[in-house]
């Protein structure tokens, strides 16, 4: 009999009816609840997902997927009973490992830790990513409720801990089946990247910063962040081209074969060139907005003299 960790995992979904049993059977039998919270989809995901959990919960899709939001949604509304919590996208699985692992450390009930930095290994059209660096980036996935949340302004799943961390040997496994059709890949890299395009102008416009301070020697999420500042500042389109090569050329991306090829190209730089595009345009379009005001208060003063 394996044990069951007193962990709560919440999983989110819109239309994940290839994905959500594999990443729920992994799951199953390991965590004392599992929450599926469920963006209105038009498929058979409800009820696959019933066949392993009780908690489906359904949200409005007012939200437009921005997976931070609902994770922290979660935590704040969820009837969750334990003060671990475990986050997973309804692509990602728990590999064997990696519950051997949990169970190890929830044996005794004695974690000194606030939360984990698990590694994401990517499989993209039926092939296992090994190099460009993008299918070994560290996640932080598991975390005490009380000491963990999210920001729910971001685009990227970030969980903000106050605490002690620790990396785990163990891996989670990210095999989303739906991007085998490549129109639903192209398309869903559409929608990103004018998500993170409006994110960046924001950040742009008000200098808002992140909850955690980056740096390049501090925890995976930190030196993210650190690399992201400097990425901010490169110039638009030009820094798409040095991404890609990269991770295409310096991190050796290129081994990845033909369906690394894809990923990497479309990933790293189709898919940023898209942002700056969009990016530019938001820039221009503010630019506008202010030489408009300027150009009404200069007509509202010459009309008051």
């Amino acid at each position: 009999m394996r044990d069951v960790i007193p962990v709560a995992l919440i999983v989110t979904t819109r239309n994940e009816g290839l994905n959500i049993e594999k990443c729920l059977r992994s799951a199953y039998g390991l965590f004392e609840d599992i929450f599926v919270i469920d963006s209105e989809s038009e498929d058979d995901t409800r009820t696959i997902a019933g066949r392993y959990t009780t908690h489906v919960v359904s949200l409005p899709y007012v939200h437009k997927m921005i997976i931070p939001w609902i994770y922290q949604w979660g935590l704040d509304n969820l009837p969750i009973r334990s003060d671990w919590v475990m986050i997973l996208e309804a692509d990602q699985e728990v590999t064997p490992p990696l519950r051997d692992e949990l169970e190890i450390i929830f044996r005794d009930g004695s974690v000194r830790e606030d939360g984990f930095y698990i590694r994401r290994r990517q499989i993209f059209r039926g092939r296992l990513l090994r190099f460009g660096g993008y299918g070994s980036k560290f996640m932080l996935k598991l975390f005490r409720r009380g000491a963990g949340e999210l920001d729910k302004t971001e685009q990227d799943t970030r969980v903000y801990v106050s605490g002690r961390t620790r990396k785990l040997r163990g891996t989670i496994l990210e095999n989303n089946l739906k991007e085998s059709e490549i129109l639903f890949y192209l398309q869903k890299h559409l929608r990103y990247a004018e998500a993170f395009a409006q994110e960046e102008y924001q950040r742009r416009l008000t200098g808002r910063e992140w909850k955690l301070r980056p740096s390049l020697l501090g925890t995976p999420d930190q030196r993210v962040l650190w690399l992201k500042g400097r990425y901010y500042r490169l110039p638009l389109y030009l820094r798409a081209f040095g991404y890609f090569f990269y991770r295409y050329v310096w991190l050796l991306g290129f081994l990845d074969g033909r369906e690394g090829a894809i990923f990497h190209f479309l990933q790293a730089f189709w898919f940023r060139l898209i942002v700056d595009i969009r990016l530019a345009e938001l820039m221009a379009s503010g630019r506008q907005d202010v030489a408009n005001d300027d150009t009404v208060g200069c007509e509202a003063g010459r009309r008051r003299s």
